[in-house]
């Protein structure tokens, strides 16, 4: 397939699959006019290129990882597996960062909340005729 239907069909730019070329995150077969030529499993990597980027990981990390995902083998992915678990935990940590900052922001929508009704509360009382208040 060409790159267009690539982008189209993986929900990419055109410019992000030559960026990913030009990291050696994809590849491609050039046609004798020069253009790019992707084989079927190219929608998946790019699937999962985005997932990846999307969790934070750089295209250095990405390309430290790559290997396991296509090619296990204990001899020569020892260090994109190390790297990979790195990236989970450290994935996992910011997952708990920010599970406990939408917990706060929960505690304080409440609050705020529960203010406003108050208020609401407050302005819809009729002034008492015999106190004046």
């Amino acid at each position: 397939m060409r790159i267009g239907e690539l982008a189209e069909r993986a929900g990419a730019s055109v410019r992000s699959l030559r960026y990913y070329e030009e990291q050696g995150l994809l590849t491609s077969q050039r046609s004798p006019s020069g253009q790019r030529h992707y084989d079927e499993y190219a929608v998946e990597r790019v699937l999962l290129l985005k997932r990846l980027y999307a969790a934070g990981l750089t295209s250095s990390v990405i390309t430290e990882v790559l290997p396991c995902t296509y090619a296990p083998s204990i001899e020569t992915n020892d260090h994109a597996f190390e790297r990979m678990t790195a990236e989970r935990d450290r994935l996992a940590a910011h997952i708990a960062e920010l599970t406990e900052t939408l917990g706060s922001l929960d505690r304080v929508i409440a609050m705020n909340r529960r203010w406003r009704a108050e208020q609401d509360a407050g302005s819809n009382r009729r002034p008492d005729t015999a106190t004046g208040a």
